[in-house]
Order: C-alpha cells, then sequence, then structure tokens
C-alpha cells in the first residue's frame, strides 16, 4: 500500500479545547430501511416518542422544528458556526468500521468533499455491533463487529488517512488523535496499533494519538497501548463505586417502580434514573487524572430508543446545576491543563444529551458553556463582545433559571 507524506499544521494553544461527539445518524441508509423500516433516520425515534409518566419531556422537539439532514451542505454549516459562536473548539464524529464495511459514512465523505466548514474534527470508531436493543433484542444482531487481520488494519488506516490528511483534522504533537470507543473489546489491539503507527510513519506522520475511552464498560487494561483516555459521561461516572446505601436505595427503587408498571400500568416517574444534580456535583468534584480527558454531558433520557422498562432518564434536572457545576469542571481542567474534554454529545437527540437548540431550553446548554469559556478565556470573551455584544444569556432571557424536573420545560 502506498501513502504520501502529509503536512502538519500546529494547533491552537487555548486549553482546554471543548469537543462535542456528532451522531452522523440523521440520514437514510439502505441498512437502516431494511432493519427498521423505509426512510429511518434518528429523527423517526425523536418524533415518535411519547410521554411515559407525568411530567415527561417527550418529544424534544429541535427549535423551529429543524429535523435536518446531515446530507444538507447547509446543515454542517450551520451546526459549525452554531458551535464555535458558543466556545467549542470542534467535533468528534462517530466512524462505523464493520471490517471493510462503512455505515454511516456519507456525512463525513461530505465533509472531505467540501473542505468546508472551517472547523476542526477528529474520529471515534464507534466499534461497537449493531443490535435490536433499541426494541429489546439485545441478542439479535444486526452488523457484527470483527476486527480481522492485517489486511483488514490496513485498509481501515487507508480509510482513516484520507481524513488524518485533511488540515481541519486535530492532532496532538502533529499526531491525529482517533478516539476508539471500546478498545477493550479489541483482541489483538496491540499488533493492530502497531501496524497503524507504522503506516502513520510512512505517511509522513510524527505517529497517531490514541484516544481510549473511558465508558460505562470495562476499562481496557492494556493502558500501555494508548497515548490518553477520555471520560464519556455519564456512562463513566455511572460504572465508578457507590455507597452501598445509596445503591440499595435506587435498586429498591427501580424494583418498586418495575411492579407498579407491570400491577397498575402506570408509574410516578421513570424506572431506571439517576439524579442529575448528584451526577453532575460528582463529576465535577472528581480529580483530573494525568493523561485523562475530562468528560461532561448535557441530559440524559432513551426511552425514545429503548422505551419505559429499559430507558434510563435523568431525574431533578436544573440548568442552574448544569451551568455551575459545568463552570466548575472547566476551571478545574484549565487549572489541570487538560488539552481536551469531551461533551456527550452535539445531538444525540433520541438519547436527550444535545447541545442544539429545542424548542423547551433553546440554547441555554450553548451559552452557559459559552458563558464559561468567556470566564476562562479572556480572549473569547473580547472576541466574542465584539462579534454579538454582551456574552451573556439576556438574549433568551432568564435562561438560568432552575427547572427542577426534565419534563416540567415545553414550548406550548
Amino acid at each position: 500500500m502506498v501513502i504520501e507524506p502529509v503536512s502538519i499544521e500546529p494547533a491552537t494553544t487555548l486549553k482546554p479545547r471543548i469537543l462535542a461527539f456528532v451522531l452522523p445518524q440523521f440520514h437514510p441508509i439502505p441498512e437502516n430501511d431494511e432493519w427498521w423500516g423505509e426512510g429511518f433516520t434518528e429523527w423517526t425515534n425523536v418524533r415518535k416518542a411519547r410521554p411515559l409518566f407525568p411530567g415527561h419531556m417527550q418529544p424534544r422537539v429541535p427549535a423551529n422544528e429543524r429535523y435536518y439532514s446531515m446530507l444538507d451542505p447547509a446543515t454542517h454549516d450551520w451546526q459549525a458556526k452554531l458551535a464555535r459562536d458558543h466556545g467549542l473548539y470542534g467535533f468528534c464524529y462517530y466512524h462505523y468500521w464493520f471490517r471493510g464495511k462503512r455505515l454511516l459514512e456519507k456525512p463525513l465523505e461530505l465533509l472531505l468533499e467540501r473542505g468546508k466548514p472551517d472547523f476542526p474534527f477528529c474520529l471515534a470508531w464507534a466499534n461497537e455491533p449493531w443490535t435490536r436493543s433499541w426494541d429489546g433484542g439485545d441478542r439479535e444482531i444486526l452488523m457484527p463487529q470483527e476486527y480481522g487481520d492485517e489486511d483488514d488494519w490496513e485498509q481501515h488506516f487507508a480509510c482513516l488517512l484520507r481524513f488524518f490528511r485533511d488540515p481541519r483534522y486535530i492532532r496532538v504533537d502533529g499526531k491525529p488523535m482517533l478516539l476508539i470507543y471500546r478498545s477493550a473489546s479489541i483482541p489483538a489491539a496491540e499488533p493492530m496499533l502497531n501496524r497503524w503507527r507504522e503506516l502513520a510513519a510512512k505517511a509522513g506522520l510524527p505517529g497517531l494519538h490514541i484516544v481510549s475511552m473511558l465508558t460505562a464498560f470495562p476499562k481496557d487494561p492494556r493502558p500501555q497501548l494508548y497515548d490518553a483516555f477520555a471520560e464519556f459521561e455519564p456512562g463513566y461516572t455511572y460504572s465508578l463505586p457507590r455507597p452501598f446505601l445509596w445503591r440499595k436505595k435506587e435498586r429498591f427503587s427501580r424494583k418498586y417502580r418495575k411492579w407498579m408498571l407491570r400491577l397498575f400500568g402506570r408509574v410516578v416517574g421513570a424506572i431506571n434514573s439517576y439524579d442529575y444534580p448528584s451526577v453532575w456535583t460528582t463529576l465535577a468534584k472528581r480529580p483530573i487524572r494525568p493523561g485523562v480527558y475530562p468528560g461532561a454531558f448535557v441530559d440524559w433520557d432513551n426511552t425514545p430508543r429503548r422505551g419505559l422498562e429499559r430507558g434510563l432518564v435523568m431525574r431533578n434536572f436544573s440548568t442552574r446545576v448544569f451551568a455551575s457545576c459545568f463552570r466548575a469542571h472547566l476551571r478545574k481542567a484549565a487549572k489541570a491543563s487538560a488539552p481536551f474534554m469531551f461533551i456527550n454529545a452535539w445531538n444525540e437527540w433520541a438519547e436527550g444529551t444535545y447541545l442544539e437548540p429545542d424548542e423547551a431550553r433553546g440554547l441555554f446548554f450553548l451559552e452557559a458553556i459559552r458563558d464559561a469559556v468567556a470566564e476562562a478565556n479572556p480572549e473569547f470573551k473580547r472576541a466574542n463582545v465584539a462579534s454579538h455584544g454582551t456574552a451573556s444569556r439576556e438574549s433568551n432571557g432568564d435562561a438560568s433559571a432552575e427547572v427542577s424536573d426534565p419534563a416540567t420545560v415545553r414550548a406550548d
């Protein structure tokens, strides 16, 4: 395989750089048509969602009912401008590779083909098998995740290299950064990554910056293979040990609500739930370890995908908690000289964690991030004031007012 050399552009000095994960499943593909019905996109689950208990904030409706397609160049331009204007450094797009088979690749191909928008990005290999988990069929595998041999590794690297060459691609010390969602699931990770690094050298790259993601799944026991780790929230915080009495109380609550549903056909709240202020407080107070990129999240409600019994919903949502905890988290990351912070997510609408504006909360999350970044980075604050006037949330009224429940804010 012949690989041409590539030149490297320097990175910005501002830290931490805030990156948001981007889901590309906002366009139809033949596989989803076959598995879920013709025309399926992420919006399909979002649109059909309904309130499942009193005060449940469903469906989530994008502001101005902007049910976009990620095959539309205008969508990419709008997303990048909105992110940049509110202090985000770049996007981390999910990349799907199944032993030579790619899925949901068209938005990324459009990104390369246009050379626009001029906004930094990197990739995260979402190396999970696709199953019918959305409707309860975990055991039915739709697209298996296999890792192949050296031929497959070389094909995969050749695909990735096209993105690594892009001048917008995010690099660390000149090395393209690639995240791997479940690195522990790759049996031959060591020879695969060694081969990729050899191919990177042949391409004229100074190396690769490989990041293993810290999720709700077990951590990869081979830390020496990776250049860094990235927290994927809120799943990583869920996975950490919690006090015995707290776990016992949560377990009892889940069982009680399941019985209520089965006996009476209704519940007063989500069956599977975590307390939003507790999760965010834990996250904001947890020390940042060397070599770990901190994570953040917006909210959580994946009942549009998984339904009431299997879905997870954050309770006691509070805008004040998000704004104050994110600000503290960002200050802590800056003090620790963390190069990046990863937010889950830019547009995970069917999981209830998205920065894009909706009819209920508008631009609140983005404006809270903008204010936190402006406080930490005077350079950004000056540029923001010059472009937009005051860097406050006055444009949307009192967006910092507290909301006690995730389901209580709905546009009429």
